[in-house]
């Protein structure tokens, strides 16, 4: 009986069924915080995609093994699909873009499952706890800076200088900060102001563009990367 445990114990196929069993208990813990949060990646997805990976350095081994082709190779292939697997979880609201962090979940679990696939227990839970770190509390930090927003507006008027100082005096009593101010040309003349702004908290930018644009003589107000909002 001893010896039938220690043949077993020491199969190929015990030794590949830890690792499913491992990469399946890692992935489920964090695709479970996926779900937590409503992500079209979850529980079911991460495992999934952490026991094809354990799967897939499993046959690398194999073939090897077998027909002493090189090992590396169909791993190497797993993290392109994976690529496929992740654009998928992605959406574009205009100049919003979510999924980014699933899709970079899914590919931490599937190098978390060629870890496991390769023996490295050690290194695959250490690389557990440190994704699943990053997901549950690394919005403790992004919350505090999504308060500190940076903006970008030009302000396009003939001899736009001569209009800095109310610009200024406009932007800083809406509790902005000016980071930096940039003068351009139009059509070889002084008619552009580009003022990097920072704002903590929410600001009505809308508010302080209508006010802007009452200054006579300004004629454009864009937020770069934006639509243009013309002068009233």
């Amino acid at each position: 009986m001893q010896e039938l445990i220690i043949t077993i114990t020491q199969s190929r196929f015990f030794d590949i069924l830890v690792k499913i069993v491992l990469i399946s208990i890692l992935a489920g813990i964090i695709g479970y915080e996926r779900e937590a949060w409503r992500k079209p990646a979850g529980f079911r997805t991460y495992i999934l995609v952490g026991i094809s990976a354990v799967l897939v350095v499993a046959s690398g081994e194999y073939l090897h093994e077998k027909y002493n082709g090189d090992a590396a190779r169909i791993p190497a292939q797993l993290l392109s699909g994976i690529g496929f697997l992740g654009a998928g979880t992605i959406l574009r609201d205009g100049n919003n873009i979510k999924g980014l962090t699933t899709a970079a979940g899914l590919l931490s679990v599937a190098a978390i499952g060629l870890v496991v696939g390769t023996g490295q227990y050690a290194t695959a839970i250490l690389g557990s706890i440190v994704v699943l770190c990053v997901l549950s509390y690394s919005h403790l930090l992004s919350d505090k800076l999504e308060h500190i927003t940076n903006h970008q507006i030009k302000v396009k008027a003939n001899n736009v200088k001569d209009y800095v100082d109310k610009i200024k005096e406009i932007v800083t009593g809406e509790s902005l900060d000016i980071i930096k101010i940039k003068y351009g040309k139009d059509n070889n003349e002084n008619k552009e102001l580009v003022l990097e702004l920072r704002a903590k908290g929410d600001i009505n930018l809308n508010e302080i563009y209508s006010k802007i644009s009452k200054i006579d003589g300004i004629e454009e107000i864009e937020e770069l990367k934006n639509t243009a909002v013309p002068s009233n």
